[in-house]
């Protein structure tokens, strides 16, 4: 619900979160408090007790009525009400009640029951439901309202429950908030939205100074050639210009060339460069945090910390097979030539990442499960229409 109405309300909606239990916990979206929705209400409870044993409370209509007359005061002017788990687990009956009679009010705003969970089909509810109303609303189809799961398998359950074509329940799955889930700053969160890192398919990390010796030409070939299997690769290099050779200056200039002259404009990113600013140890550190792999092509390394940094973040090491990485890397990295045939490194990183199961599932989650991919491919066209 927190996620819905963060992107619905990002998109320009006015959103209102009604609850019996909570706080608003976003700028821009509303919340109002329905003590009589909560399912842990005394009145609540007291008439769930009632209902699990079978008996219908004397008093339960009187509780929907309440209920459904607050729903009207709540929910005056809105266009659409969702509806997450409510008509699809028993919890609060007296809500789903409330709910169905207004869904074939003529003043109510269409309605999607977005179910999560089935009661009906779940073992461990099986006793507490009973033949009848009002338990038969978890099992109805309601004509006026949309019907929402959050897999194929739910759809396929809820269709045999309901009695309907699956054509009429639209599957929308869950997100996740990568930012959260991973920890990362609103500083290194800015810079993945603005240069789209996510997108890349892999983002290979090479986390060095800009300087003639971390052979940064090399990271630029392997590139362009790894983009011929995996046209989305994109490489960062997160450090400044090294500031005690002014030769450096010139070096970044031909790899710019360099970097043009491939094509890779769109692809190879010198992120100090394009933000305009220096890159904090816990910026760079996030972004290991969504980095597929470390390449490291340098010809010198006196110790070589990112091996040991990749090491703790858990992705795949490409590096040079110098001394001082061997030493490091041992028998757990891929090593190669640092002034071998960019080819064959990415020959090397192609065939790595096709055999993995984690890349591969690391990005379908990217590319599928993000917040903002499920808002626009899923709930904005259903929200509109679509």
């Amino acid at each position: 619900m927190r996620e819905h109405a963060r992107l619905m309300a990002a998109a320009g909606n006015r959103v209102r979160i009604v609850a019996g239990r909570g706080r608003q916990i976003d700028a821009g979206v509303e919340f109002t408090s329905l003590p009589l929705a909560d399912s842990q209400n005394p009145e609540v409870l007291a008439a769930k007790a009632e209902l699990d044993a079978g008996r219908v409370p004397a008093a339960f209509e009187v509780l929907a009525q309440r209920i459904e007359d607050q729903l009207h005061s709540v929910l005056e002017g809105a266009d659409w009400v969702i509806c997450h788990n409510v008509c699809s687990l028993n919890k609060n009956l007296a809500l789903t009640a409330a709910l169905h009679r207004a869904s074939e009010s003529q003043r109510s705003p269409r309605m999607i029951l977005w179910h999560h969970d089935l009661a009906w089909t779940a073992p461990r509810y099986q006793n507490e439901l009973h033949a009848g109303y009002p338990w038969s609303l978890l099992r109805s189809d309601w004509p006026q309202a949309s019907q929402v799961v959050v897999s194929a398998q739910r759809q396929a359950e809820l269709a045999g429950l309901l009695g309907v074509r699956t054509n009429r329940i639209r599957v929308i799955p869950n997100g996740i908030d990568v930012a959260r889930f991973v920890g990362l700053s609103s500083q290194t969160d800015a810079l993945v939205r603005e240069f789209r890192l996510l997108d890349a398919a892999p983002l290979m990390l090479l986390p060095v100074r800009i300087t003639p010796r971390k052979n940064i030409e090399l990271g630029l070939r392997i590139l362009s050639i790894l983009r011929t299997s995996f046209p989305n690769a994109r490489l960062v290099v997160t450090g400044p210009v090294g500031a005690h050779n002014p030769a450096n200056a010139e070096y970044l200039q031909r790899l710019l060339g360099l970097r043009g002259k491939l094509h890779l404009e769109d692809a190879a990113l010198f992120l100090t460069e394009a933000a305009g600013r220096s890159l904090s140890d816990a910026v760079v550190a996030d972004l290991y945090r969504v980095a597929d792999l470390l390449l490291l092509p340098s010809v010198e390394e006196g110790f070589g910390l990112p091996i040991l940094e990749a090491g703790l973040a858990g992705i795949p090491i490409f590096c040079s097979n110098i001394d001082s990485l061997k030493e490091l890397g041992r028998g757990q990295v891929t090593y190669f030539d640092p002034e071998g045939d960019a080819a064959s490194v990415a020959g090397q990183i192609a065939a790595a990442l096709e055999g993995s199961p984690r890349f591969g599932l690391r990005r379908r989650v990217l590319r599928e499960h993000t917040w903002e991919r499920i808002y626009a491919e899923h709930l904005a066209p259903l929200l509109e229409g679509r």
